[in-house]
């Protein structure tokens, strides 16, 4: 079917889309990518339509009649048929709204010279001509002529024969694309809905294009076709109230309540949850997901969602909120979700492994008479609750410390510095909340804290060098000498330091004194978030067994590696020493920074491979490689740290036994040596970066990052 076609169909009622497809959520780059290729009549994909005289709910107004006889519907290629249908037309298909639409394609321009591709941008394009709109060569508005004639608007003659073809050929090209073919599969018209359903989710399964809770969203849709829309209603109205949330989240709250459950999306695919979804449904949107949400803005001080590090995390208080019911819940129990809720963000409960967390976590609601003991727990297990100073050191406002700090200083009733307003959601748009620097960052890079210093950098960036400030505060607060401003803060509301952990002691507030400042406020910082933590209700600590398969499902973080052996090249079938370097590479970077577990004999993937093949190169036994590990560590780093900050266990994953080295946060800085190909010794300093332990070079980075490290945080 001819594109043309296609979208003659559209506006003719002839060709719909059926109300369990998603909205429009292509990217920009997609649709560059879209029309790049059908200009160069590169392949752009299929359709899959159906067709059909008994069909589901359609998006759009359009109502169907049996009158009409059968009708076809798109299950597969809508994102495409509608970039196109907006980009030919400059307008919204009827199936559409404004509202579902995320990115507007319709303002792409390209090159006529290049046909390069790009969104318009008025410096670049105006008073261009070479740079035309892609819907007014659709509607015939751009000849070459026209556009010779502009660039020729000064007298002079710009354009010869060539170029003038080329612009000429590069407007057909793009003109032709209506009319290019576009390969339609069919699913057969005998099939059912529920068949229908299944291949348009076997299509899309095999891709990236939807995710497991957008396929399961689709199947609910096929079975009740309002679901869509009222679901889409009622994230309006909490997006109102400042909690924005996705149809994604919708899903696996569902999932959640019926099955307790975040992994098997599957199971929400059945006719047969119809009634059970309609109930659970109706309880949410009227009772649970309003009451939860006002208990985090009058409990936790968490007035928007953008305040959260992983929204999923509130999934567990809901599915407990609905559970119990809203009117059994006592002060004590919602004490302690909000305390597990803090706890989630800041120890990234959620950050990877998402299902199975929730599968893990979910359990518990449904079976613990204390779960948000047993789940806080088993964050425990995983990693220390008490935060340090030196998880401050360099991390930016995307930093879930960052929202704790905002949180706690609600709890206070803290002010903005400028306006003495409360920063507990001020009323207007004016004085939305911002964050700004307490030293400013254009004096700090005039004094060497800048992008050609990664670490001090970091530190001009350090949430502990921010304040909370109403966006007015923020738009007119210049760029002054950090004593200068803080006097006059003092001056003007007395208690709005202390209640924003600012140190009082002013010889710390001059440029000098940066890092010194720094310092004191994580100081002040730690201490006072961990007694806000602690003091919010006491908690029966839960015994909890570390569970290796969770560990392992977390994936690679800051804390966490997988090294697939310790001396065995799973490449190369043979050994390779190198590998041995790498481990303890691995191990000096924990010590560097917080510590962490490094786990061998588990592939990057999270796939277990086991120790075996190390085994066999070392005489086949555990105790063999064993003591060899530990004479590695012990001659690379000496017998005090080999006996006091690393713990050597053999945990055992189904059939296979792996080795577990965790490395306490070291008190003094490791250095790991290695000969060079000249086979000259050198030092190399490692630290943890994300998933991975990268080397410092630059001796003064070193020093920099020694001294806020180790001489701050022992």
């Amino acid at each position: 079917m001819k594109i043309s076609q296609i979208i003659d169909k559209i506006d003719a009622n002839q060709l719909f889309v059926p109300a369990f497809q998603r909205e429009f959520v292509w990217k920009r780059d997609n649709v560059k990518d879209l029309i790049y290729s059908l200009i160069r009549e590169y392949p752009t994909g299929t359709m899959l339509t159906w067709e059909t005289n008994n069909p589901p709910e359609l998006k759009g107004p359009h109502k169907y009649d049996t009158k009409q006889g059968s009708v076809k519907l798109i299950l597969d290629g809508q994102q495409r048929i509608t970039t196109l249908y907006m980009l030919i037309k400059g307008a919204i298909p009827p199936y559409y709204t404004i509202e579902d639409i995320k990115i507007d394609p319709r303002n792409l321009y390209v090159n006529l010279q290049t046909l390069e591709l790009e969104y318009y941008m008025p410096r670049k394009m105006d008073n261009n001509p070479i740079w035309t709109s892609i819907t007014d060569i659709f509607h015939g508005k751009v000849n070459s002529w026209e556009v010779v004639e502009k660039i020729n608007a000064d007298g002079e003659n710009r354009v010869d024969k060539e170029f003038h073809k080329k612009l000429d050929q590069h407007i057909k090209a793009i003109e032709k694309i209506k009319d290019r073919d576009f390969l339609e599969q069919e699913v057969p018209i005998k099939a059912s809905l529920k068949e229908a359903i299944d291949i348009f989710y076997i299509v899309n399964a095999s891709g990236v294009n939807l995710t497991e809770a957008e396929l399961a969203l689709a199947q609910i849709s096929g079975y009740w076709p309002e679901a869509r829309e009222l679901f889409k209603k009622k994230l309006s109205e909490l997006e109102k109230n400042g909690f924005p949330f996705k149809l994604d989240f919708v899903v696996y709250i569902l999932l959640g309540i019926l099955y307790h459950m975040g992994s098997d999306m599957k199971k929400l695919h059945s006719r047969d949850n119809i009634d059970k979804i309609k109930a659970v449904w109706s309880k949410l949107e009227k009772e649970t997901l309003d009451y939860v949400l006002n208990i985090l803005q009058t409990h936790a001080y968490i007035d928007h969602s953008k305040e959260i590090n992983s929204v999923y995390a509130l999934i567990p208080i809901i599915v407990f909120a609905q559970d119990k019911g809203k009117d059994r819940i006592s002060h004590v129990e919602i004490h302690k979700m909000i305390k597990w809720f803090y706890y989630s963000q800041i120890r990234y409960r959620y950050i990877s492994q998402l299902p199975q967390k929730l599968d893990k976590d979910l359990g518990i609601i449904e079976k613990s008479e204390n779960p948000f003991d047993e789940m806080l727990s088993i964050i425990r297990s995983e990693r220390p609750l008490e935060i340090t100073k030196g998880e401050f050191i360099g991390v930016g406002v995307s930093n879930p410390l960052w929202s704790l700090m905002k949180w706690y200083f609600k709890s206070r009733n803290a002010v903005c510095f400028s306006t003495g307003i409360g920063i507990r959601k001020p009323m207007g748009k004016i004085y939305g909340l911002e964050w700004d620097h307490i030293f400013a960052y254009s004096l700090l890079k005039e004094n060497g804290y800048n992008l050609n210093n990664r670490t001090k950098n970091a530190l001009a960036q350090e949430i502990t060098n921010r304040i909370v400030l109403t966006q007015t505060a923020n738009r007119s607060k210049s760029a002054c000498h950090a004593d200068v401003y803080l006097k006059h803060v003092q001056e003007l509301f007395p208690e709005a330091l202390d209640l924003q952990c600012v140190p009082k002691d002013e010889e710390l507030w001059t440029i000098e004194n940066f890092e010194r400042f720094l310092d004191a406020r994580r100081e002040i910082l730690a201490g006072h978030l961990n007694k806000f933590l602690s003091s919010i209700t006491e908690n029966i600590e839960e015994p909890t067994v570390a569970d290796i398969d969770e560990l392992i499902n977390q994936g690679e973080s800051t804390y966490l590696e997988f090294k697939s052996s310790l001396r065995w090249d799973h490449n190369e079938l043979c050994i390779n020493r190198k590998l041995e370097d790498v481990v303890l590479k691995t191990l000096a970077a924990f010590n560097n920074g917080d510590g962490g577990t490094l786990l061998i004999g588990v592939s990057d993937d999270g796939d277990v491979l086991g120790l075996s093949d190390d085994y066999n190169t070392l005489d086949g036994t555990r105790d063999k490689f064993e003591l060899h590990l530990r004479t590695l560590i012990k001659n690379a780093f000496g017998i005090d740290f080999s006996t006091r900050n690393v713990k050597v266990t053999f945990p055992r994953v189904g059939e296979e036994e792996i080795c577990m080295i965790e490395v306490d946060m070291g008190i003094k800085p490791l250095y790991l040596i290695r000969v060079d190909k000249n086979k000259i010794k050198q030092e190399k300093f490692y630290v943890r970066s994300g998933n991975s332990s990268q080397e410092i070079t630059a001796p003064s980075e070193i020093m920099n990052y020694i001294n806020s490290r180790f001489n701050h945080k022992s």
